[in-house]
């Protein structure tokens, strides 16, 4: 088995200052550390885990809290997915791996933390079902990010949910309407995104005087099927609406459903603004907001590492989401609020 110590005398550098470039330590010039990966990628060298865990009390491990309960989708979420994916890879060219956790065996996440000794979590989505769990991480001294919850006293990255509310309204109304409705995911405690992008559209619309709470409909969960019940209980309350602003697009698609079954037409006879982008929404034509997924995941990756090495960090980054102007609004012409 290679130690330090071969590579040591196979370039004349001390153990130390191998020990260093191995880990990413320390301030070696960047052609004496490429010198000792090199030579230890020719002698085969393999890094012993539990030995430099021992040697810096830290095991490069960073804890992961992804759970959707709401949509469903797995590792196709159009958030989610691309988060992780892009924070994987900046966490791991620093040296650490991640790991996923559960709440399996009766483990809360804090406690499932604990097990495996990780020098940081992100919480990229939790159960619906788990607002207590994070009491203790918020206690705790252990680095934390957050990309889709805002949670007291935990770095948070996340998109900024009430500006997007608040530029769909405004879009709509610089086409010409009036009878706005809003479709909003479950407000459960968990995720924000519903309950901010909502009160951003309210403030819009508020401006000018023609806000009205009977055009919220609120759904049971993330889903298509769910928007389409949902939009069909709006519609026959108020047969004048002329536009909707979904919390996502996967609800926006349950109105793009209805429409369809109920000969409603899209854009013709509903305007319809949707959030995520998703891969079926340029195919449907679907005006909807793009959430900077890689701007989220470097953000979130950095503040990780800051925290890791002491920094302080800003309790909350939030980052504006890109409108995707396609063919779901028509324009009113008579009407006009600037």
């Amino acid at each position: 088995m290679i130690t330090i110590y071969d590579i040591a005398e196979a370039t004349g550098y001390s153990a130390p200052t191998v020990s260093r470039a191995l880990n990413g330590l320390g301030s070696l010039s960047e052609e004496t550390r490429q010198k000792i990966l090199d030579k230890a990628k020719e002698l085969g060298y393999e890094p012993n885990i539990t030995a430099r865990t021992l040697t810096t009390k830290k095991s490069y491990l960073i804890g992961v809290i992804y759970d959707d309960t709401g949509m469903n989708m797995g590792f196709s979420h159009p958030l989610f997915s691309p988060v992780l994916t892009r924070f994987r890879e900046k966490i791991e060219a620093a040296g650490y791996d991640l790991i996923f956790l559960s709440r399996h065996f009766n483990m809360t996440y804090f406690s499932h933390a604990n097990f495996r000794c990780i020098d940081g979590v992100i919480i990229i989505n939790p159960a619906t079902n788990t607002p207590a769990d994070f009491s203790d991480f918020i206690k705790a001294n252990l680095p934390r990010v957050s990309t889709n919850s805002v949670f007291d006293g935990i770095c948070t990255v996340i998109t900024a949910n009430e500006q997007g509310g608040y530029e769909a309204a405004e879009y709509l109304l610089k086409h010409g309407h009036k009878k706005i409705g809003y479709i909003s995911a479950p407000v459960d405690g968990i995720s924000t995104a519903p309950a901010e992008r909502f009160n951003g559209f309210r403030t819009a619309l508020e401006k000018y005087h023609i806000f009205d709470d009977s055009l919220y409909e609120l759904c049971s969960d993330w889903g298509k099927e769910s928007g389409a019940e949902a939009f069909g209980r709006l519609i026959k309350r108020r047969k004048d609406l002329t536009a909707v602003f979904v919390t996502n697009d996967q609800l926006a698609f349950g109105v793009y459903e209805y429409a369809k079954k109920n000969g409603i037409r899209i854009p013709e006879d509903l305007s319809v603004i949707g959030f995520d982008d998703e891969i079926a929404s340029e195919y449907l034509g679907l005006t909807t907001f793009r959430q900077s997924t890689t701007e989220i995941a470097d953000i979130a990756s950095q503040m990780m590492l800051d925290q890791i090495d002491g920094k302080s960090v800003p309790p909350i980054i939030r980052c504006r989401p890109e409108l995707i102007e396609r063919k779901s609004v028509k324009t009113i012409k008579g009407f006009r609020l600037f």
